[in-house]
């Protein structure tokens, strides 16, 4: 029996829920349930020591601390590179002079629109950070190969991590 509700459900500070009737390619109708996000961006920021940033965050949702790249959701309009720069910034205290894009990841698209575009950072400089309320986190330098080591063998469990982190590491070698 398909949901009587169409359209936006829900409309919260980050993401959204829509109920949508979607005609499929093999040309059947179907109802999805959709949350928005406006996407975001995530860093693999690299020192002269080929050092990676990870931050080791606090996240609510799954009740552990997480280990991640630097990141975050794009603010209004903003170019995914914009948010890139701002939360590398803020998150870390650091900029970087060099910037490469290593592509999009989508992290669950049977239900989530959320794409995250992932960014190589390099020649970094010191900034003053600037962490949002509510962001409870560590920042840790980790060598590359070891931080593509704990990806690989499931210490690093977020998806943009892991693609972030072995993207850069091929696109380096």
């Amino acid at each position: 029996m398909s949901d009587p509700r169409r359209g936006r459900v829900y409309s919260g500070r980050i993401v959204s829920l829509d109920i949508e009737d979607v005609l499929l390619p093999d040309g059947a109708t179907r109802t999805f349930e959709f949350v928005r996000h406006p996407g975001g961006a995530a860093v693999v920021a690299l020192d002269a020591a080929s050092q990676v940033c990870l931050l080791r965050q606090w996240r609510p949702a799954v009740d552990e601390w997480v280990w991640e790249l630097p990141a975050g959701k794009r603010d209004g309009d903003e170019s995914p590179a914009t948010t890139a720069h701002r939360e590398l910034r803020e998150e870390t205290g650091r900029d970087a002079a060099q910037w490469e894009s290593l592509g999009g990841y989508i992290a669950s698209p049977g239900v989530f629109c959320e794409r995250v575009e992932l960014f190589l950072a390099r020649e970094l400089t010191v900034v003053p950070t600037a962490l949002e309320p509510g962001e409870v986190l560590e920042v840790h330098w980790v060598p590359l190969a070891e931080a593509c080591r704990r990806a690989l063998d499931g210490a690093i469990t977020d998806g943009k991590t892991v693609c972030g982190l072995l993207r850069a590491q091929h696109r380096l070698t």
